[in-house]
């Protein structure tokens, strides 16, 4: 009786764990260019905005180029999600840090995942990045300053 009560434990336990790694920001993520109609990623910047306030999570915002990496990323830094801290990284210039407002957050993620093409893939150059621009919400940790 007490070996089936543990292995019933147990296999709860493992749920409950795989339940909790099903995090509902964890599928947040996008590609430039897309196929996404203007109403669709509005409603996805609202719903990266709602998960940026509720969840220790940041958003991330990637793009490749010729000249390297650079990476802007969104961290709330109030408890009602009206600031952020604003981070850019250009492996020409390192990182920028600013203060910017959830309204220029909104603005600024509707107007990078609404392009037409990825910056990544801008053709000006005689070899352009083949890889497209990507989007997504990660643990705050893991967007630390690298």
């Amino acid at each position: 009786m007490s070996s089936e009560h543990e292995r019933q434990r147990s296999r709860l336990r493992s749920e409950q764990i795989e339940q909790s790694s099903d995090a509902p920001w964890a599928d947040l993520e996008l590609t430039v260019p897309n196929e996404r109609s203007q109403l669709s990623i509005v409603t996805f910047v609202e719903c990266v905005l709602v998960e940026l306030t509720h969840e220790e999570v940041g958003a991330e915002y990637v793009s490749t180029n010729v000249w390297g990496a650079k990476r802007t990323q969104f961290i709330p830094i109030d408890d009602n999600g009206e600031m952020f801290r604003k981070r850019h990284y250009d492996e020409r210039l390192g990182w920028h840090e600013s203060t910017v407002s959830r309204r220029a957050v909104r603005e600024d993620l509707i107007t990078r995942l609404t392009r037409s093409s990825s910056q990544a893939t801008d053709r000006s150059h005689d070899v352009p990045v083949n890889n497209p621009d990507t989007f997504s919400v990660k643990p705050a940790r893991k967007l630390q300053m690298r």
